[in-house]
């Protein structure tokens, strides 16, 4: 349904635009003017649309201006941006499209990464080292740049083959593929999510069935927290003024660490979970039951 904004910390909405965007994987706000705005609007998921690619707003949401467009098919995946230069942008672009089963897998060779120095005035591609879609059907890619060392960048990358890891360490330039361990960065179009450490460049996490960690700058991993009590990691959330309050959304919803992944809190207690479906009863007033995801009633 598109952008909302509050100034109230939640407690009011209002709706600001990009409704045909439909899919909107990431926002991206400017660390220092909360009115500069960068969104990545990934499409419509079953057929083409315009309303897809990076988005910018210089006037709080107001009014949006796209920066970044390749075509009807392909969207902006995901977004980041430099903290120490805020002018400085990555965007993962995807060509994807989901058919009427479960998996289908379409994709396409408008995918690949993009780097603006201009606030996202202009953007020019930066795939040194990926596999190409032409050599390697490559996916979805998802970016994280390290906050205490900037020029340091992972991403997770969907391919037939040379799929997993890759990093770089002259911003963007070049890349290499630091880890092709399949479990690091399986289903990459589910997940591609890859975090790095406010402030040790050498500790990364992954999110795939199971929440990975490396402390060696992505070259092995341990896993962090897999079932019971989690499946499918989504996202992870790294408080940046103590990194070890961990957040991470799973199928089954929430669950948050305070001391860098030794404990978790329960799932079974939060109210926050995906639903795979909804339906009502012939009460009156009826009665709306839903099936969560993988959460034992589904």
């Amino acid at each position: 349904d598109g952008i909302y904004k509050s100034i109230d910390a939640g407690r009011t909405w209002t709706h600001l635009g990009l409704r045909d965007g439909q899919q909107i994987p990431q926002i991206v706000v400017h660390p220092t003017d909360p009115n500069r705005v960068w969104v990545a609007v990934l499409g419509h998921p079953y057929g083409p649309n315009e309303e897809r690619g990076v988005f910018r707003s210089r006037d709080g949401g107001k009014t949006f201006e796209r920066v970044l467009y390749t075509d009807a098919d392909t969207g902006a995946a995901d977004l980041v941006i430099d903290p120490k230069n805020p002018d400085t942008l990555y965007a993962a672009m995807w060509e994807a499209r989901q058919g009427p089963w479960e998996n289908a897998d379409f994709r396409g060779p408008g995918t690949g990464v993009f780097k603006s120095t201009d606030g996202g005035s202009t953007w020019r591609p930066i795939n040194k080292g990926f596999p190409t879609f032409e050599q390697q059907r490559l996916g979805r890619i998802g970016l994280t740049v390290a906050r205490s060392a900037p020029r340091r960048l992972f991403a997770t990358v969907e391919a037939n083959q040379q799929a997993g890891l890759y990093r770089s360490d002259d911003a963007g330039e070049s890349w290499r593929l630091i880890n092709e361990d399949p479990r690091v960065t399986m289903r990459a179009s589910d997940f591609a999510e890859v975090k790095v450490h406010p402030t040790n460049p050498d500790i990364v996490f992954t999110g795939s069935i199971v929440a990975w960690k490396s402390v060696d700058g992505g070259k092995t991993f341990t896993a962090l927290r897999g079932a019971p009590g989690g499946d499918d990691y989504h996202r992870f959330w790294i408080n940046p003024r103590n990194p070890d309050i961990i957040l991470t959304a799973t199928d089954q919803g929430v669950v948050i660490t305070l001391n860098g992944g030794a404990t978790w809190s329960s799932w079974y207690n939060q109210p926050t979970a995906q639903f795979y479906h909804v339906s009502t009863d012939f009460n009156f007033p009826y009665r709306v039951c839903g099936g969560q995801q993988e959460s034992g009633s589904g």
